[in-house]
Order: C-alpha cells, then sequence, then structure tokens
C-alpha cells in the first residue's frame, strides 16, 4: 500500500550519514537519488523512504503528528535502532518499551533534522 514516504532535511550531508547507517542496520540501502532527494529501501518494488530538500527551497519544516514507522523485526531489533539513531544525532522521544503489551514494542527519537521516527515490533493480539 505504501509506495515511499518523504521526509525534509536542511543538510543533505548530514542526513545522507545519519540514514545511510541507520537504515544499513535493517538492510536498506540508497537505491537511487539526486542532489536534493535520496531514496532508501531494500529493493524498487518495496516500500521506501526518501529524505529531501524542499522542492520549493524553502526551510523543511518538520509536522506534528508527522512519522515514520521503521520495523524493527524483533524487539532486539527495535532497541538496537533506537541505540543506534541515538549514537548518530537523534534525540530521545520515548525509549524502547511496550506500548500495548502483547502487540505494540515501540522506541520513539527525532532524527537530526527534528523528523519523528518510530522503531517498532508488532506482533498479532
Amino acid at each position: 500500500m505504501l509506495g515511499y514516504a518523504t521526509i525534509g532535511t536542511k543538510d543533505m550531508d548530514r542526513a545522507v550519514a545519519f540514514y545511510d547507517a541507520l537504515l544499513g542496520e535493517v538492510g536498506a540501502s540508497q537505491l537511487f537519488g539526486m542532489d536534493r532527494i535520496k531514496f532508501y529501501g531494500t529493493s524498487m518494488d518495496a516500500a521506501m523512504l526518501a529524505i529531501c530538500i524542499p522542492y520549493n527551497e524553502e526551510p523543511h519544516q518538520p509536522g506534528n503528528g508527522n512519522m515514520v514507522a521503521i520495523p524493527g523485526g524483533d524487539k532486539a531489533g527495535v532497541d538496537k535502532l533506537y541505540a543506534k539513531a541515538l549514537e548518530l544525532g537523534a534525540t530521545d522521544d520515548g525509549a524502547p518499551g511496550e506500548r500495548i503489551p502483547g502487540v505494540f514494542y515501540g522506541a520513539y527519537v527525532f532524527d537530526p533534522d527534528g523528523n519523528k521516527l518510530c522503531f517498532f515490533e508488532m506482533t498479532p493480539g
């Protein structure tokens, strides 16, 4: 259902360094791009995440209520992504833990540009 989601950056070099290292943890890499936008994923026929300098060249603004959720695979994977994001300069917005007991385990950060990310594991309840 999801083709790709795009989040903004004001510093493409910093964002590329952050997302290259972070998304490499889940087997994703930069698949293609141009100077102002880069697409990450595991293949061209799966959902992707794009980082970009806004097309209108206005300052990027993280949205209130907007968030990109990245599967961690399992609880250990969620913990690993959360720790890696903090190591790469992200800001904590909720340490790993059960959010819906037995169903949803998640951790939350803001990337260096203020975009909210969730790392999660979801199991049938």
